[in-house]
């Protein structure tokens, strides 16, 4: 006899986060009720229409901010960017180059390449070295 699994579920806010949405700006039936994985995994197949314009147009979690401007969350919050952002809002940002997103962005790359070099030394180091099992 098998056993049937249990449908897993997740909050409103998890299944919002794992679709790159703001869940405030989600319809009400999606934030009053709980998303199984089976439902995530429609929506990120077949996004239905509330779902594409969120994500073409916002307003977008900070992550999503963070990403499309190039900077990191620590950037927005030194920016004192705390709101959500619509694609336009953030498009006007890029336009105008203010001198925050100029230094976030500079900081960010530097944090990158750091990490970068930190990964091939660390690849370097360990490439010699075989474990023996």
């Amino acid at each position: 006899m098998t056993r049937q699994r249990a449908t897993q579920t997740m909050k409103p806010a998890t299944a919002a986060k794992k679709l790159g949405v703001l869940l405030e700006a989600t319809p009400a039936e999606f934030r009053d009720g709980v998303v199984s994985r089976d439902e995530l995994d429609a929506l990120q197949a077949d996004p239905p229409e509330w779902l594409r314009e969120l994500r073409r147009d916002g307003p977008h979690p900070r992550q999503v901010v963070a990403d499309r401007l190039g900077v990191s969350i620590s950037g927005l919050a030194r920016a004192e960017i705390t709101e959500p952002l619509t694609t336009a809002q953030i498009a006007a940002l890029k336009e105008e180059q203010p001198e925050w997103l100029r230094r976030e962005r500079s900081t960010r790359a530097e944090a990158q390449r750091a990490e970068a070099r930190l990964q091939a030394e660390r690849r370097q180091a360990g490439g010699g070295v075989r474990s023996r099992t």
